[in-house]
């Protein structure tokens, strides 16, 4: 089952939280090397059941616009737009469709730090750079560098484990190996842009 497909048969809580783990991989690391910057972590708790969900978004796009230094920096601009654009109702329709759309976010973010494929410069140069990322996420992944194939594994693998712990029993731990999923994947990533800065030093 392609990523397209498994969005489109996603409930409510798979929805959120697949868009979230997107999201927060698109966050930059902080400045100063401080630690870790978390303004969408609140959101989280609300995905088991969408308790005080638009309470929680408005606070977390409150986080979002902090830039003095103290909070996310200006390159966090796509995924502040991304909150902004983010439906306040807990209905699955809405919700489905920001989930679409942060999961392109999250492709496009990680193709700009992959490996050059042959095909980005040869057989599909002239394709439509969102009708290749729709392309990817509906299983045709030719021309997909190692980051993007493992970014759409990691976002098939998240709303596949929220599918199987849909009850309330497993609810939690469904949440909770998502996160995971979705931090294992933040470091893989951060790891790839800080040999990518080093390189450039």
């Amino acid at each position: 089952m392609s990523l397209l497909e498994r969005i489109a048969e996603a409930d409510e809580r798979g929805l959120a939280a697949s868009a979230l783990a997107c999201l927060e991989r698109c966050l930059p690391p902080v400045a100063d090397g401080g630690g870790e910057s978390e303004p969408l972590r609140p959101l989280w708790a609300s995905c088991e059941d969408g308790r005080e969900w638009a309470a929680r978004l408005t606070a977390a796009r409150a986080a979002m616009t902090d830039t003095d230094g103290t909070g996310v920096d200006e390159t966090a601009s796509p995924v502040r737009e991304m909150l902004l654009a983010a439906p306040s109702d807990w209905a699955a329709e809405p919700l489905r469709e920001w989930a679409r759309t942060c999961s392109l976010l999250s492709l496009e973010f990680h193709r700009r730090f992959d490996m050059p494929v042959l095909g980005e410069a040869g057989g599909d140069a002239g394709e439509d750079p969102a009708g290749r990322l729709r392309r990817w996420s509906s299983g045709d992944t030719r021309c997909a560098g190692p980051l993007v194939a493992g970014e759409l594994r990691r976002q098939t693998e998240i709303l596949e484990t929220l599918a199987e712990a849909a009850d309330p029993a497993g609810g939690a731990s469904g949440l909770r190996g998502a996160l995971d999923r979705s931090t294992e994947g933040r470091r893989v990533l951060r790891a790839v842009m800080s040999r990518r800065a080093r390189g450039r030093a």
